[in-house]
Protein backbone atom coordinates (compact mmCIF):
# COMPACT_ATOMS: atom_id res chain seq x y z
CA UNK A 1 0.00 0.00 0.00
CA UNK A 2 1.33 3.46 -0.89
CA UNK A 3 2.18 5.52 2.17
CA UNK A 4 0.58 8.94 2.06
CA UNK A 5 2.93 11.71 3.09
CA UNK A 6 1.55 14.96 4.51
CA UNK A 7 2.38 16.67 1.19
CA UNK A 8 0.49 14.04 -0.79
CA UNK A 9 -2.29 14.29 1.72
CA UNK A 10 -2.63 18.01 1.14
CA UNK A 11 -2.63 17.60 -2.62
CA UNK A 12 -5.40 14.98 -2.25
CA UNK A 13 -7.60 17.41 -0.36
CA UNK A 14 -10.64 18.00 -2.54
CA UNK A 15 -13.23 20.73 -2.71
CA UNK A 16 -16.48 18.83 -2.20
CA UNK A 17 -20.12 19.86 -2.45
CA UNK A 18 -22.60 17.92 -0.31
CA UNK A 19 -26.23 18.39 -1.39
CA UNK A 20 -28.57 18.16 1.58
CA UNK A 21 -28.16 18.69 5.35
CA UNK A 22 -30.24 15.77 6.59
CA UNK A 23 -28.90 12.66 8.38
CA UNK A 24 -26.90 11.51 5.32
CA UNK A 25 -25.55 14.95 4.37
CA UNK A 26 -24.48 15.96 7.87
CA UNK A 27 -22.42 12.84 8.54
CA UNK A 28 -20.95 13.11 5.02
CA UNK A 29 -19.81 16.65 5.75
CA UNK A 30 -18.22 15.56 9.01
CA UNK A 31 -16.35 12.60 7.50
CA UNK A 32 -15.16 14.56 4.48
CA UNK A 33 -13.78 17.35 6.64
CA UNK A 34 -12.18 14.81 9.00
CA UNK A 35 -10.36 13.39 5.96
CA UNK A 36 -9.02 16.87 5.10
CA UNK A 37 -11.42 17.92 2.34
CA UNK A 38 -12.90 21.40 1.97
CA UNK A 39 -16.65 21.02 2.24
CA UNK A 40 -19.64 23.14 1.26
CA UNK A 41 -23.09 21.78 2.15
CA UNK A 42 -26.05 23.18 0.22
CA UNK A 43 -29.38 22.97 2.01
CA UNK A 44 -32.67 24.20 0.55
CA UNK A 45 -34.32 24.81 3.94
CA UNK A 46 -33.46 27.25 6.71
CA UNK A 47 -32.17 24.62 9.14
CA UNK A 48 -30.63 21.14 9.27
CA UNK A 49 -32.63 17.94 9.51
CA UNK A 50 -33.78 17.14 5.98
CA UNK A 51 -36.87 14.95 6.28
CA UNK A 52 -36.87 15.48 10.06
CA UNK A 53 -37.34 19.25 9.78
CA UNK A 54 -41.12 19.29 10.18
CA UNK A 55 -43.03 21.46 7.71
CA UNK A 56 -46.59 21.98 8.97
CA UNK A 57 -47.67 24.27 6.11
CA UNK A 58 -48.41 22.26 3.00
CA UNK A 59 -51.02 24.47 1.33
CA UNK A 60 -48.68 25.36 -1.55
CA UNK A 61 -48.07 21.72 -2.46
CA UNK A 62 -50.23 19.85 -4.94
CA UNK A 63 -52.27 17.20 -3.04
CA UNK A 64 -50.64 14.41 -5.05
CA UNK A 65 -47.23 16.06 -5.27
CA UNK A 66 -47.69 16.50 -9.00
CA UNK A 67 -47.66 20.30 -9.04
CA UNK A 68 -44.09 20.75 -10.03
CA UNK A 69 -42.51 24.19 -9.96
CA UNK A 70 -41.12 25.40 -13.25
CA UNK A 71 -37.51 24.93 -12.20
CA UNK A 72 -36.15 21.40 -12.28
CA UNK A 73 -39.31 19.50 -11.35
CA UNK A 74 -38.86 20.14 -7.64
CA UNK A 75 -41.53 19.95 -4.97
CA UNK A 76 -42.35 22.94 -2.79
CA UNK A 77 -42.40 20.87 0.42
CA UNK A 78 -39.53 18.49 1.25
CA UNK A 79 -40.60 16.82 4.49
CA UNK A 80 -43.30 14.14 4.50
CA UNK A 81 -43.51 13.91 8.30
CA UNK A 82 -46.93 14.19 9.92
CA UNK A 83 -47.58 15.83 13.27
CA UNK A 84 -48.06 12.71 15.40
CA UNK A 85 -45.27 10.64 13.83
CA UNK A 86 -43.17 8.63 16.25
CA UNK A 87 -40.09 6.57 15.44
CA UNK A 88 -40.66 2.93 14.51
CA UNK A 89 -37.25 1.92 15.91
CA UNK A 90 -36.00 2.41 19.48
CA UNK A 91 -33.64 5.35 19.96
CA UNK A 92 -30.80 3.07 21.17
CA UNK A 93 -30.17 1.68 17.67
CA UNK A 94 -30.48 4.94 15.76
CA UNK A 95 -27.52 7.17 16.55
CA UNK A 96 -24.21 7.57 14.73
CA UNK A 97 -21.41 5.29 15.99
CA UNK A 98 -19.78 7.91 18.25
CA UNK A 99 -22.82 10.03 19.09
CA UNK A 100 -25.54 7.97 20.79
CA UNK A 101 -29.14 9.14 20.66
CA UNK A 102 -29.62 9.49 24.42
CA UNK A 103 -32.69 10.74 26.26
CA UNK A 104 -32.28 14.27 27.64
CA UNK A 105 -34.14 15.81 30.54
CA UNK A 106 -36.76 18.33 29.49
CA UNK A 107 -37.13 16.68 26.08
CA UNK A 108 -39.09 13.71 24.73
CA UNK A 109 -37.45 10.90 26.72
CA UNK A 110 -39.49 8.01 25.32
CA UNK A 111 -37.66 5.10 23.68
CA UNK A 112 -39.73 5.67 20.53
CA UNK A 113 -39.92 9.47 20.60
CA UNK A 114 -41.76 11.86 18.30
CA UNK A 115 -40.11 13.28 15.20
CA UNK A 116 -39.02 16.52 16.89
CA UNK A 117 -36.67 14.61 19.18
CA UNK A 118 -34.74 13.15 16.25
CA UNK A 119 -34.52 16.60 14.68
CA UNK A 120 -33.08 17.95 17.96
CA UNK A 121 -30.59 15.06 17.98
CA UNK A 122 -29.42 16.10 14.49
CA UNK A 123 -29.08 19.70 15.68
CA UNK A 124 -27.04 18.46 18.66
CA UNK A 125 -24.82 16.44 16.29
CA UNK A 126 -24.34 19.50 14.11
CA UNK A 127 -23.41 21.60 17.15
CA UNK A 128 -21.08 19.00 18.68
CA UNK A 129 -18.97 18.77 15.52
CA UNK A 130 -19.21 22.38 14.35
CA UNK A 131 -20.87 21.48 11.05
CA UNK A 132 -23.07 24.56 10.68
CA UNK A 133 -20.18 26.70 9.43
CA UNK A 134 -19.97 24.49 6.32
CA UNK A 135 -23.66 24.83 5.41
CA UNK A 136 -25.26 27.34 3.05
CA UNK A 137 -28.92 27.47 4.10
CA UNK A 138 -31.93 28.41 1.93
CA UNK A 139 -29.97 27.48 -1.17
CA UNK A 140 -31.60 25.40 -3.86
CA UNK A 141 -29.33 23.41 -6.17
CA UNK A 142 -30.59 23.99 -9.72
CA UNK A 143 -28.17 21.86 -11.66
CA UNK A 144 -25.04 19.78 -11.32
CA UNK A 145 -23.03 18.86 -14.38
CA UNK A 146 -19.51 18.02 -15.41
CA UNK A 147 -17.26 20.88 -16.41
CA UNK A 148 -16.32 20.65 -20.09
CA UNK A 149 -12.61 19.96 -19.91
CA UNK A 150 -10.39 17.94 -22.20
CA UNK A 151 -7.92 16.76 -19.56
CA UNK A 152 -8.33 13.82 -17.21
CA UNK A 153 -9.39 15.90 -14.24
CA UNK A 154 -13.12 15.69 -13.67
CA UNK A 155 -14.75 18.71 -12.03
CA UNK A 156 -18.35 19.65 -11.43
CA UNK A 157 -20.29 22.87 -11.97
CA UNK A 158 -22.93 23.36 -9.29
CA UNK A 159 -25.43 26.12 -9.90
CA UNK A 160 -27.56 27.13 -6.96
CA UNK A 161 -30.06 29.84 -6.15
CA UNK A 162 -30.49 31.69 -2.89
CA UNK A 163 -34.17 31.32 -2.11
CA UNK A 164 -34.50 34.64 -0.28
CA UNK A 165 -32.54 36.96 -2.58
CA UNK A 166 -32.97 35.05 -5.85
CA UNK A 167 -29.22 35.37 -6.43
CA UNK A 168 -27.78 32.63 -8.64
CA UNK A 169 -24.37 31.22 -7.70
CA UNK A 170 -22.09 29.00 -9.71
CA UNK A 171 -19.26 27.02 -8.09
CA UNK A 172 -16.73 24.51 -9.33
CA UNK A 173 -16.08 21.43 -7.18
CA UNK A 174 -13.75 18.45 -7.45
CA UNK A 175 -16.50 16.17 -6.19
CA UNK A 176 -20.22 16.13 -5.42
CA UNK A 177 -21.97 13.98 -2.81
CA UNK A 178 -25.73 13.67 -3.33
CA UNK A 179 -27.56 13.28 0.00
CA UNK A 180 -31.03 14.55 -0.86
CA UNK A 181 -33.13 11.79 0.70
CA UNK A 182 -35.91 9.74 -0.86
CA UNK A 183 -39.08 10.41 1.13
CA UNK A 184 -40.36 13.47 -0.74
CA UNK A 185 -41.50 12.60 -4.26
CA UNK A 186 -44.78 10.63 -4.09
CA UNK A 187 -44.95 7.27 -5.82
CA UNK A 188 -48.52 6.80 -7.05
CA UNK A 189 -50.24 3.61 -8.19
CA UNK A 190 -51.78 3.28 -11.63
CA UNK A 191 -55.55 3.04 -11.07
CA UNK A 192 -58.29 3.19 -13.70
CA UNK A 193 -60.30 6.42 -13.36
CA UNK A 194 -57.82 8.20 -11.09
CA UNK A 195 -57.63 11.33 -13.27
CA UNK A 196 -61.38 11.79 -13.63
CA UNK A 197 -62.36 11.05 -10.01
CA UNK A 198 -63.64 14.42 -8.79
CA UNK A 199 -63.43 14.00 -5.03
CA UNK A 200 -60.43 14.62 -2.80
CA UNK A 201 -57.22 12.67 -3.45
CA UNK A 202 -54.02 13.28 -1.52
CA UNK A 203 -50.71 11.53 -0.96
CA UNK A 204 -49.44 11.06 2.60
CA UNK A 205 -46.57 13.41 1.63
CA UNK A 206 -48.89 16.28 2.60
CA UNK A 207 -50.86 14.56 5.38
CA UNK A 208 -50.21 16.34 8.68
CA UNK A 209 -53.21 16.05 11.06
CA UNK A 210 -56.47 14.04 11.05
CA UNK A 211 -58.94 16.88 11.67
CA UNK A 212 -59.67 17.79 8.00
CA UNK A 213 -61.06 14.25 7.56
CA UNK A 214 -63.60 14.48 10.40
CA UNK A 215 -66.85 12.59 9.58
CA UNK A 216 -65.52 11.61 6.14
CA UNK A 217 -65.37 8.21 4.48
CA UNK A 218 -61.67 7.78 3.75
CA UNK A 219 -59.96 5.12 1.65
CA UNK A 220 -56.31 4.68 2.68
CA UNK A 221 -54.29 3.02 -0.08
CA UNK A 222 -51.23 1.10 1.14
CA UNK A 223 -50.69 -1.09 4.15
CA UNK A 224 -47.23 0.29 5.01
CA UNK A 225 -46.21 1.45 8.50
CA UNK A 226 -47.39 4.95 7.64
CA UNK A 227 -50.62 3.60 6.12
CA UNK A 228 -51.35 1.71 9.31
CA UNK A 229 -50.36 4.59 11.62
CA UNK A 230 -52.43 7.13 9.69
CA UNK A 231 -55.43 4.76 9.55
CA UNK A 232 -55.28 4.31 13.33
CA UNK A 233 -55.22 8.08 13.74
CA UNK A 234 -58.04 8.72 11.24
CA UNK A 235 -60.34 6.09 12.75
CA UNK A 236 -60.82 8.37 15.78
CA UNK A 237 -62.30 11.22 13.68
CA UNK A 238 -63.47 9.80 10.35
CA UNK A 239 -66.87 8.22 9.77
CA UNK A 240 -65.22 5.19 8.14
CA UNK A 241 -61.66 4.25 7.19
CA UNK A 242 -61.20 1.65 4.44
CA UNK A 243 -57.63 0.33 4.23
CA UNK A 244 -56.78 -1.04 0.78
CA UNK A 245 -53.91 -3.53 0.91
CA UNK A 246 -51.99 -5.57 -1.69
CA UNK A 247 -52.57 -8.61 0.48
CA UNK A 248 -55.26 -9.54 2.98
CA UNK A 249 -52.72 -11.68 4.82
CA UNK A 250 -52.21 -9.04 7.50
CA UNK A 251 -50.29 -9.04 10.78
CA UNK A 252 -51.98 -10.08 14.00
CA UNK A 253 -51.26 -6.56 15.26
CA UNK A 254 -53.36 -5.00 12.49
CA UNK A 255 -56.08 -7.66 12.98
CA UNK A 256 -56.36 -6.63 16.63
CA UNK A 257 -56.77 -2.98 15.66
CA UNK A 258 -59.45 -3.80 13.05
CA UNK A 259 -61.44 -5.95 15.49
CA UNK A 260 -61.37 -3.08 18.01
CA UNK A 261 -62.69 -0.41 15.59
CA UNK A 262 -65.92 -1.24 13.71
CA UNK A 263 -65.33 1.77 11.40
CA UNK A 264 -61.93 0.43 10.21
CA UNK A 265 -62.26 -2.08 7.36
CA UNK A 266 -59.69 -3.90 5.25
CA UNK A 267 -60.02 -4.35 1.47
CA UNK A 268 -57.93 -5.73 -1.39
CA UNK A 269 -56.47 -3.46 -4.08
CA UNK A 270 -58.57 -0.93 -6.00
CA UNK A 271 -59.93 -1.97 -9.39
CA UNK A 272 -61.25 1.43 -10.45
CA UNK A 273 -62.55 4.84 -9.38
CA UNK A 274 -65.99 5.84 -10.67
CA UNK A 275 -67.40 9.30 -11.41
CA UNK A 276 -70.22 8.82 -8.87
CA UNK A 277 -67.62 8.68 -6.06
CA UNK A 278 -67.44 4.90 -5.81
CA UNK A 279 -64.14 3.16 -5.15
CA UNK A 280 -64.43 -0.38 -6.55
CA UNK A 281 -62.09 -3.04 -5.16
CA UNK A 282 -60.82 -6.07 -7.10
CA UNK A 283 -63.16 -8.41 -5.19
CA UNK A 284 -66.18 -6.48 -6.51
CA UNK A 285 -66.97 -4.72 -3.23
CA UNK A 286 -67.20 -0.93 -3.29
CA UNK A 287 -67.58 2.14 -1.13
CA UNK A 288 -68.54 5.76 -1.86
CA UNK A 289 -65.62 7.78 -0.49
CA UNK A 290 -65.00 11.45 0.28
CA UNK A 291 -61.21 11.15 0.18
CA UNK A 292 -58.56 8.77 -1.08
CA UNK A 293 -55.28 8.99 0.85
CA UNK A 294 -52.32 7.32 -0.87
CA UNK A 295 -49.74 5.87 1.52
CA UNK A 296 -47.90 4.32 -1.40
CA UNK A 297 -44.34 5.37 -0.77
CA UNK A 298 -41.84 7.57 -2.55
CA UNK A 299 -39.66 7.67 -5.63
CA UNK A 300 -36.02 8.58 -6.13
CA UNK A 301 -35.59 11.77 -8.11
CA UNK A 302 -32.52 13.92 -8.84
CA UNK A 303 -33.93 16.66 -11.08
CA UNK A 304 -30.79 18.81 -10.73
CA UNK A 305 -28.39 16.14 -11.99
CA UNK A 306 -27.24 16.31 -15.60
CA UNK A 307 -25.37 13.04 -16.04
CA UNK A 308 -25.87 12.55 -19.80
CA UNK A 309 -27.69 9.29 -19.14
CA UNK A 310 -24.88 7.78 -17.09
CA UNK A 311 -27.09 7.76 -13.98
CA UNK A 312 -30.74 6.93 -14.46
CA UNK A 313 -33.73 6.16 -12.29
CA UNK A 314 -35.66 3.28 -13.81
CA UNK A 315 -38.74 2.31 -11.76
CA UNK A 316 -36.89 3.45 -8.61
CA UNK A 317 -33.72 1.58 -9.44
CA UNK A 318 -30.98 4.22 -9.29
CA UNK A 319 -28.13 3.04 -11.41
CA UNK A 320 -25.77 1.86 -12.17
CA UNK A 321 -24.38 2.32 -8.64
CA UNK A 322 -21.55 0.23 -7.23
CA UNK A 323 -22.65 -0.79 -3.73
CA UNK A 324 -25.52 1.75 -3.95
CA UNK A 325 -22.89 4.51 -3.71
CA UNK A 326 -20.58 5.08 -6.70
CA UNK A 327 -21.64 5.41 -10.37
CA UNK A 328 -18.84 3.44 -12.12
CA UNK A 329 -18.43 5.88 -15.02
CA UNK A 330 -18.36 8.98 -12.81
CA UNK A 331 -16.67 7.73 -9.66
CA UNK A 332 -15.24 8.75 -7.36
CA UNK A 333 -16.06 12.40 -8.07
CA UNK A 334 -19.82 11.75 -7.93
CA UNK A 335 -21.34 9.65 -5.16
CA UNK A 336 -24.62 9.06 -3.35
CA UNK A 337 -25.27 8.66 0.37
CA UNK A 338 -28.57 7.39 1.74
CA UNK A 339 -30.01 5.51 -1.24
CA UNK A 340 -30.52 2.14 0.51
CA UNK A 341 -33.67 1.51 2.53
CA UNK A 342 -34.69 -1.02 5.17
CA UNK A 343 -31.50 -0.89 7.21
CA UNK A 344 -30.21 0.84 10.33
CA UNK A 345 -29.75 4.11 8.51
CA UNK A 346 -27.49 6.47 10.43
CA UNK A 347 -24.61 4.03 10.87
CA UNK A 348 -24.85 2.91 7.25
CA UNK A 349 -24.73 6.53 6.05
CA UNK A 350 -21.68 7.02 8.26
CA UNK A 351 -19.92 4.02 6.67
CA UNK A 352 -20.77 5.39 3.20
CA UNK A 353 -19.43 8.82 4.13
CA UNK A 354 -16.16 7.40 5.48
CA UNK A 355 -15.64 5.35 2.32
CA UNK A 356 -16.31 8.28 0.00
CA UNK A 357 -13.99 10.57 2.03
CA UNK A 358 -11.19 7.99 1.93
CA UNK A 359 -11.55 7.24 -1.77
CA UNK A 360 -11.42 10.96 -2.56
CA UNK A 361 -8.27 11.42 -0.48
CA UNK A 362 -6.57 8.41 -2.04
CA UNK A 363 -6.52 6.41 1.19
CA UNK A 364 -8.86 3.80 -0.36
CA UNK A 365 -9.18 2.70 -3.97
CA UNK A 366 -12.18 1.54 -5.96
CA UNK A 367 -12.14 -1.37 -8.41
CA UNK A 368 -11.94 -0.49 -12.11
CA UNK A 369 -15.00 0.91 -13.84
CA UNK A 370 -15.53 -2.41 -15.67
CA UNK A 371 -15.29 -4.41 -12.45
CA UNK A 372 -17.81 -2.11 -10.76
CA UNK A 373 -20.23 -2.41 -13.69
CA UNK A 374 -19.87 -6.20 -13.58
CA UNK A 375 -20.59 -6.18 -9.84
CA UNK A 376 -23.75 -4.11 -10.42
CA UNK A 377 -24.91 -6.46 -13.20
CA UNK A 378 -24.40 -9.47 -10.89
CA UNK A 379 -26.34 -7.72 -8.12
CA UNK A 380 -29.25 -6.97 -10.49
CA UNK A 381 -29.23 -10.62 -11.63
CA UNK A 382 -29.36 -11.86 -8.05
CA UNK A 383 -32.31 -9.55 -7.29
CA UNK A 384 -34.14 -10.71 -10.41
CA UNK A 385 -33.56 -14.38 -9.54
CA UNK A 386 -34.86 -13.73 -6.03
CA UNK A 387 -38.03 -12.24 -7.55
CA UNK A 388 -37.41 -8.78 -6.08
CA UNK A 389 -39.37 -6.14 -8.05
CA UNK A 390 -37.18 -3.52 -9.68
CA UNK A 391 -38.62 -0.73 -7.50
CA UNK A 392 -37.34 -2.61 -4.41
CA UNK A 393 -33.75 -2.78 -5.70
CA UNK A 394 -32.43 -0.64 -2.83
CA UNK A 395 -34.39 -2.35 -0.03
CA UNK A 396 -31.61 -4.12 1.85
CA UNK A 397 -33.15 -5.77 4.95
CA UNK A 398 -29.89 -7.66 5.52
CA UNK A 399 -27.50 -7.09 8.43
CA UNK A 400 -24.84 -9.19 6.67
CA UNK A 401 -24.73 -6.73 3.78
CA UNK A 402 -24.27 -3.81 6.20
CA UNK A 403 -21.31 -5.59 7.81
CA UNK A 404 -19.78 -6.45 4.43
CA UNK A 405 -20.13 -2.81 3.40
CA UNK A 406 -18.47 -1.65 6.65
CA UNK A 407 -15.41 -3.78 5.75
CA UNK A 408 -14.59 -1.47 2.82
CA UNK A 409 -13.42 1.14 5.33
CA UNK A 410 -12.76 -0.91 8.44
CA UNK A 411 -15.95 0.43 10.02
CA UNK A 412 -17.18 -1.64 13.00
CA UNK A 413 -19.84 -4.27 12.32
CA UNK A 414 -23.28 -3.74 13.82
CA UNK A 415 -23.31 -4.91 17.42
CA UNK A 416 -25.40 -7.99 18.17
CA UNK A 417 -27.58 -6.04 20.61
CA UNK A 418 -28.31 -3.46 17.91
CA UNK A 419 -29.48 -6.12 15.46
CA UNK A 420 -31.58 -7.88 18.11
CA UNK A 421 -33.21 -4.65 19.34
CA UNK A 422 -34.11 -3.83 15.73
CA UNK A 423 -35.71 -7.25 15.18
CA UNK A 424 -37.42 -7.17 18.58
CA UNK A 425 -39.15 -3.85 17.75
CA UNK A 426 -40.15 -5.18 14.33
CA UNK A 427 -41.65 -8.34 15.80
CA UNK A 428 -43.42 -6.40 18.56
CA UNK A 429 -44.99 -4.07 15.98
CA UNK A 430 -46.29 -7.10 14.07
CA UNK A 431 -47.98 -8.42 17.21
CA UNK A 432 -48.93 -5.22 19.04
CA UNK A 433 -49.37 -2.49 16.47
CA UNK A 434 -51.08 0.02 18.75
CA UNK A 435 -48.83 -0.40 21.78
CA UNK A 436 -45.36 -1.54 20.64
CA UNK A 437 -43.80 1.91 21.07
CA UNK A 438 -44.81 2.10 24.74
CA UNK A 439 -44.86 -1.52 25.86
CA UNK A 440 -41.98 -3.93 25.17
CA UNK A 441 -40.26 -6.96 26.61
CA UNK A 442 -36.64 -6.45 25.53
CA UNK A 443 -35.40 -5.19 28.92
CA UNK A 444 -32.35 -7.48 29.01
CA UNK A 445 -31.27 -6.42 25.53
CA UNK A 446 -31.83 -2.79 26.48
CA UNK A 447 -29.53 -3.17 29.51
CA UNK A 448 -26.90 -4.84 27.33
CA UNK A 449 -27.11 -1.91 24.92
CA UNK A 450 -26.84 0.74 27.63
CA UNK A 451 -23.81 -1.03 29.16
CA UNK A 452 -22.05 -1.29 25.80
CA UNK A 453 -19.14 0.95 24.81
CA UNK A 454 -21.50 2.84 22.45
CA UNK A 455 -23.11 4.38 25.54
CA UNK A 456 -20.44 4.08 28.23
CA UNK A 457 -17.80 5.90 26.15
CA UNK A 458 -20.11 8.89 26.22
CA UNK A 459 -18.65 10.15 29.45
CA UNK A 460 -15.09 9.06 28.95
Amino acid sequence: MVSVTPETSRSRSKKVCVIGAGPAGLVSARELRKEGHKVVVMEQNGDVGGQWLYQPNVEEEDPLGRSISSINGELKVHSSIYSSLRLTSPREIMGYSDFPFVAKKGRDMRRFPGHKELWLYLKDFCEAFGLREMIRFNVKVEFVREEDEDDDIRRWIVRSKEKLSGKVLEDIFDAVVVATGHYSHPRLPSIKGVDSWKRKQIHSHIYRVPDPFRNEVVVVVGNSMSGQDISMELVEVAKEVHLSSKTLDISSGLSKVISKHPNLLIHPQIESLENDGRVIFVDGSWVVADTILYCTGYSYKFPFLESKGRIEVDDDRVGPLFEHTFPPCLSPSLSFVGIPRKLIGFQFFEAQAKWIAQVLSGKSALPSSDQMLQSVAEFYRSRDLAGVPKHNTHDIADFTYCDKYADYVGFPHLEEWRKLLCLSALNNSQENLETYRDSWDDHELLQEALQSSHFTNLNS
